[in-house]
This record gives structure tokens, C-alpha cells and sequence, in this order.
């Protein structure tokens, strides 16, 4: 049973449609290949959070990248399915510890050609996360929403070398963590619809950081970039 702070974005998630989140969906008779991505809700010390994770510093794919854990569906498998084994996988998480309650609908991800669907659940009974593959996960991020809804730390974030802006979060204990893209533009869209948003000052810019940059910003993949960088007519940050 989940706590009543979360029964919002149960029946937000229920009624939210593709385009409320994004302006990408998976195209009729495509070939995309399934992925899928656990927005893991819990409970901490200033209330209600969110479990991310910052990916190593050194990866050859947009390293620095903070997301959901997730990734690609086996065959055979359901989307829960996978979201629970990819965050076993990444941070120990134990599947018997959540309760899975809903999904977002499927997005699209056009330059790796992912259709991603985030599984959302409900860390009935937490017993810790640690780092698996420090080769994989520098970091694990246990966010308060609160924080993530605190005009303070929000910004709209550039990556330099496409001249792409998109909106983000500031988060860690020193808040110099970005989050931002695929992740960052569905945690925005989702507040956004449930009316939690509140006003922020959206000429603040932040620049990616160095270690961000060191991989090619065109090699996208799931749980990356959330627009193909090619695309640069549009840059309102839309997942």
C-alpha cells in the first residue's frame, strides 16, 4: 500500500498521456527496441525521494550521466521485470522490497531508438543500496522531492559543444550534481502535470561540466540524451 503523498502521482500516471511527457513516441510498426527505466520512490528523513544514480566519470557513454536505473529488456521479460533485475543489477536493490504501482507511458528515445517505459514503485521496505559496478555508478542518489521542487535548484542546463538547453536539477549534498535530459525532462514534465511545480527562474544557465563532455555527445544511449542533439530547431528541454 502506498503512503497518501504518493496517490497523486498514481492517478496522475494513470490518466498522463506520451505527449504530456514528451514530444517522442515510438513510431507505428517501428523497430525500437524495448527498454525500460524504475522511477523508484521512498521514503527518507525530509520526506519523500527519489532513488538516482550518477553513472562513473570515466564511461565512454556520457559519463557523469545521472538517471533511473534501468536499461534494455530481455527477451521473454515484462517491462517490470527488467526495471527490477537493471536495478538489482546496478545498486543490489531487492525486487521484494518494492511495490510496483503504475507506469508512464512509453517513450521514445530517436537516436538510440529506444522505446523506454519508466516503471514507477514504491520502496515498501528498504534495506539499503550500494554501489555494485563502481566501473558503471559513481554515485547513488537518494533525492528529496522537496528539494527537487525547490526553485533554488532548479536551472536550465547547456551543453556547449551542441548549443542544447534543456531543463534540470540541482542535486547532492552540495547541490554540483546535474541532473538533467531524458531523466531530468521526465521528473519536470511529471511535476509539471501533477501541479507541483512551482515558479523558478528559468534564465539561471548551468553549462555541463568538464568530465560531462569527454565522450561524444552523438553517441546516445538509453537513458542519455533525451532530444537527438541533431535537432536543434527546438530547445525547450522536451523529453
Amino acid at each position: 500500500m502506498i503512503p497518501d503523498w504518493l496517490e497523486p502521482v498514481r492517478a496522475g500516471a494513470a490518466s498522463i498521456s506520451a505527449d504530456d511527457l514528451t514530444r517522442f513516441t515510438p513510431p507505428p510498426g517501428g523497430d525500437a527496441r524495448p527498454g525500460a527505466v524504475l522511477m523508484l520512490f521512498g521514503e527518507g528523513a525530509y520526506g519523500g525521494e527519489l532513488l538516482l544514480t550518477e553513472r562513473a566519470h570515466d564511461m565512454r557513454s556520457h559519463p557523469g550521466q545521472v538517471s533511473f536505473p534501468g536499461g534494455s529488456v530481455d527477451p521473454g521479460e515484462s517491462v517490470v521485470e527488467a526495471a527490477l533485475r537493471e536495478a538489482r543489477e546496478e545498486v543490489g536493490l531487492d525486487p521484494a522490497e518494492v511495490e510496483v504501482f503504475g507506469r508512464l507511458p512509453e517513450l521514445w528515445l530517436p537516436p538510440s531508438n529506444f522505446a523506454v517505459t519508466p516503471v514507477l514503485g514504491w520502496w515498501r521496505e528498504p534495506s539499503g543500496v550500494s554501489i555494485v559496478s563502481p566501473a558503471e555508478v559513481h554515485a547513488i542518489h537518494h533525492v528529496p522531492i522537496d528539494e527537487l521542487l525547490d526553485p533554488a535548484h532548479r536551472v536550465m542546463v547547456r551543453h556547449p559543444r551542441v548549443d542544447y538547453v534543456s531543463p534540470g536539477f540541482l542535486i547532492g549534498p552540495d547541490k554540483d550534481v546535474i541532473l538533467w535530459g531524458f531523466t531530468g525532462g521526465i521528473i519536470a514534465r511529471l511535476f509539471d502535470f501533477l501541479g507541483w511545480t512551482r515558479p523558478w527562474d528559468e534564465s539561471q544557465v548551468r553549462e555541463l561540466p568538464e568530465y560531462m563532455l569527454q565522450a561524444d555527445p552523438r553517441r546516445s544511449r538509453l537513458l542519455d540524451l533525451e532530444d537527438d542533439p541533431d535537432d536543434t530547431g527546438d530547445q525547450e528541454g522536451e523529453a
